[in-house]
């Protein structure tokens, strides 16, 4: 399953004990249906699923059940591969917790068929990055794919 920490019961997430050890919620919400088989997918077969309209022949990424244009609901599931497009790309300076970090990471937004996934990027000299670059998803080893979009190390330049 891509996301175990599913919550059964409501009761579940009214109270938390301020004595525990870790907060119990990491996830209220699901992936749903479209996003449980995109993680799957990734993490079972190493490979990058959208679905597409055939309405309107977009195909979304991550995949999602209704298009977004025509509201139609998609059927058709595609593999989009893991080559993409750096659409836009930017240097992150500091932690979630805003604390400076010491090496400075790339994050890109990445076009593949008509999504985009923010991710990673690696394996790179920012000097060489530019707008339009082919690039690639490297993704982790089987062993070490858990269903999430973490499974994908980072994407690299062709």
């Amino acid at each position: 399953m891509a996301i175990p920490e599913r919550i059964h019961r409501n009761i579940d997430t009214r109270y938390w004990n301020p004595g525990a050890e870790y907060f119990p919620v990491k996830n209220r919400y699901t992936a749903g249906v479209a996003g449980q088989r995109f993680f799957e997918e990734l993490k079972e077969n190493g490979k990058l699923f959208g679905t597409k309209c055939s309405k309107c022949s977009v195909t979304f990424v991550p995949a999602r059940l209704f298009c977004e244009r025509c509201f139609a609901r998609l059927e058709e599931w595609v593999d989009v591969g893991l080559e993409g497009v750096l659409y836009s790309f930017t240097h992150v300076y500091r932690t979630k917790s805003d604390e400076e970090k010491e090496n400075p990471s790339i994050v890109g937004a990445v076009r593949i068929a008509d999504g985009l996934l923010m991710h990673h990027l690696g394996e790179c000299n920012e000097k060489d990055l530019y707008i339009g670059m082919p690039v690639k998803a490297e993704l982790k080893p089987v062993g070490e794919r858990e269903g999430k979009i973490t499974d994908i190390a980072y994407f690299k330049p062709l």
